[in-house]
């Protein structure tokens, strides 16, 4: 009895067994890097206004509704993109400061100071010449990649912002919404920079009291604002050295900033070979282009103090002393920088004037604003 019941034991053993294998089959491969939810991005067509130029296309990056919000989150994510949870983008491009910082060098998460000012990310769109102050980065999204890594920015290791990334309850879903990825592998560092830059080119400026008189018709000038537009800041065919050149050669609107590189005359220096900070003249290599940074946009300048690659100058007023007092004769200096008499009563008509390029609807457009 004992022998029948222990062979009946192992039939049934075996025969459990073999269900298992005829019902499973296989032992089946668990794949727990796949991303469920819709994978079909929405074009999206930037809101330009029709006095300003056409938006520089990316063919590589173009804009969607899901990239865009993917890059908003990411932007504005310190646990994500800085090593110890403290800085993100934003934490250097501030809204309510026009996307700058108000520091003369951005610190970052060790409180050390880099070796520039964070510029403004408003109207980067209609940048075509290279990005950062020396147009080291061609492309936007390209600049996206250098202050992960940088030990006096966010300090962190692309492939642990990755792992972050792909391991988060929410991201990998929006990753596949905005660009069809299927796995959490296929998340990478340069679709995390596209996204990002897709953000950054929705960030348009165009709704200052200048737009309102000069295209929309629907504001005034007062009397110093008109005085300093017409005498000091839009001049043509004035002889060097006898009045206000113009600032609008190389602030011209309606952008404010022509994206070109420029010696403007701030350092002292014996020779071009002296200049502590090369700018585009370390990337080119070229020695003539030595100490020329990218001429910046006027629009919100009245927020983004201080100015100048290095934020040498703390105001507006030291500003134009120095344009006033004319450059340093190196042969790479801008032909506009040339010294010209500036009274009291003209600088306080400029400084009037581009009071009006202020955008006071950009300092709080959710749009642009921390996702909550």
């Amino acid at each position: 009895m004992l022998r029948t019941c222990y062979f009946i034991g192992l039939l049934g053993l075996f025969a459990a067994i073999g269900c298992g294998e005829e019902v499973g089959g296989d032992p089946p491969v668990v794949d727990s890097g796949a991303i469920q939810g819709p994978s079909a991005p929405t074009p999206y067509a930037l809101e330009v206004p029709d006095y300003f130029p056409a938006p520089v296309v990316d063919p590589d990056n173009p804009l969607t509704e899901e990239g865009i919000e993917l890059g908003r989150h990411i932007f504005y994510d310190k646990e994500i993109l800085s090593s110890d949870g403290s800085m993100s983008c934003a934490s250097c491009h501030r809204q309510e400061l026009a996307f700058t910082d108000g520091l003369n060098r951005s610190v970052g998460i060790r409180q050390l100071e880099g070796g520039r000012s964070a510029m403004s990310l408003v109207n980067l769109a209609f940048n075509p010449n290279g990005f950062n102050w020396d147009g080291s980065s061609t492309r936007l999204w390209e600049q996206a990649i250098h202050p992960v890594e940088d030990m006096l920015e966010l300090d962190n290791d692309w492939e642990e912002v990755l792992r972050k990334l792909r391991t988060h309850d929410d991201y990998p879903a929006r990753f596949r919404a905005a660009f069809g990825v299927d796995n959490r592998s296929e998340i990478t560092r340069e679709l995390t920079v596209k996204a990002i830059a897709q953000f950054e080119r929705t960030i348009i400026s165009a709704d200052s009291k200048y737009d309102r008189v000069v295209y929309r018709n629907t504001d005034f000038f007062t009397e110093a604002e008109q005085l300093g537009a017409d005498s000091l800041f839009f001049v043509e065919n004035v002889p060097p050295g006898t009045l206000h050149p113009g600032c609008g050669h190389c602030h011209n609107a309606p952008g404010f900033g022509d994206n070109r590189f420029r010696n403007n005359g701030i350092e002292d220096v014996a020779s071009l070979d002296d200049f502590v900070d090369k700018g585009l003249g370390g990337v080119t290599g070229s020695r003539f282009d030595n100490g020329k940074f990218r001429t910046p946009t006027l629009r919100n300048i009245a927020l983004t103090a201080p100015y100048m690659h290095d934020g040498r100058f703390k105001t507006l007023e030291e500003v134009l002393d120095h344009y006033a007092g004319g450059g340093h004769d190196l042969e790479n200096e801008d032909p506009n920088i040339t010294g010209f008499p500036l009274t009291e009563r003209q600088k306080a008509a400029l400084l009037a004037f581009l009071g009006t390029l202020t955008d006071e609807s950009l300092l709080t457009d959710e749009r642009f604003s921390a996702p909550r």
